[in-house]
């Protein structure tokens, strides 16, 4: 096994698939390729990667502190561990809405690396974007815009509304809910990155109403704009890794009754600027 791996790009914009990589025994070599990729690419794509839950924490810990989900039940015995699983007797699957992950708290996560190790034969991909390439499409004039504004995001409404659905007890809890930049710099690149996403952005901060709700539209559209994105097909033991301060994902929810079962581990990140 090489120490380097191979990195070829999927998109000119976002996304790489990486290969001749042992995630369950990287060495500081290969832990330096694949951070400086991340950096580049946005998100990352391994395949045949059968790694234990330990070694898929341990990988997340090299880029810093695992986090408990606020809303879903981690493994018994890895609560930094949130199973994404759906099959025939579900109502609903994890991240069918174009979304950054936890975006509602304070510190939003840095990343988080998904292993599927059941798949459907056919279905089940996940859509990327890049919001960096989202920012830079905009016009001057909606960049001096959006500048300078912030927007609250909140956890209650989407996470009552997933609890609603699957006959979940939340037992009252409070989520978290934050102001962040609708336009943020990433601590490492140092580029400008679009950061709002229809599941947990509500409103934007010091606008009317109205405003608020026509300029986040039009942002959650802009969003959608398929020159932004990569796709990624899923096969049995692959694992995607994105950073959510630059990107956002739509899981897609097209392979009912089939079953798509994996982890997901979720690392810190920082308050966004």
């Amino acid at each position: 096994m090489r120490t380097i791996p191979t990195i070829r790009r999927v998109t000119p914009l976002i996304g790489a698939e990486v290969e001749d990589v042992d995630l369950g025994a990287l060495d500081d070599a290969g832990f330096g390729a694949i951070r400086d990729a991340l950096m580049a690419h946005g998100v990352l794509f391994f395949r045949d990667q059968d790694i234990s839950i330990e070694s898929q924490k341990a990988l997340g810990a090299r880029f810093g502190e695992l986090v408990v989900h606020p809303n879903d039940p981690g493994l018994d015995g890895h609560p930094e561990v949130m199973r994404i699983h759906a099959d025939e007797n579900s109502v609903r699957a994890t991240g069918e809405r174009w979304h950054s992950d936890v975006s509602c708290d304070p510190t939003p996560p840095m990343g988080s690396i998904l292993r599927m190790h059941t798949v459907p034969a056919t279905g089940g991909d996940t859509l990327f974007a890049s919001m960096y390439a989202a920012y830079e499409a905009m016009s001057d004039r909606m960049k001096t815009l959006l500048d300078g504004l912030t927007a609250v995001h909140e956890g209650g409404p989407y996470y009552r509304e997933v609890n609603r659905l699957i006959g979940r007890d939340d037992g009252g809890r409070e989520y978290p809910a934050s102001e962040h930049p609708v336009v943020r710099t990433h601590p490492v690149t140092g580029r400008r990155a679009l950061f709002v996403n229809q599941m947990f952005t509500v409103r934007i901060v010091g606008v009317p109403r109205g405003e608020s709700e026509a300029l986040l539209d039009f942002l959650f559209r802009h969003v959608q704009r398929p020159d932004f994105h990569c796709r990624f097909r899923w096969s049995r033991n692959s694992i995607a890794f994105w950073d959510n301060r630059c990107t956002q994902h739509h899981a897609i929810w097209d392979y009912y009754p089939a079953v798509r079962s994996g982890y997901r581990v979720t690392i810190r990140g920082e308050r966004p600027v």
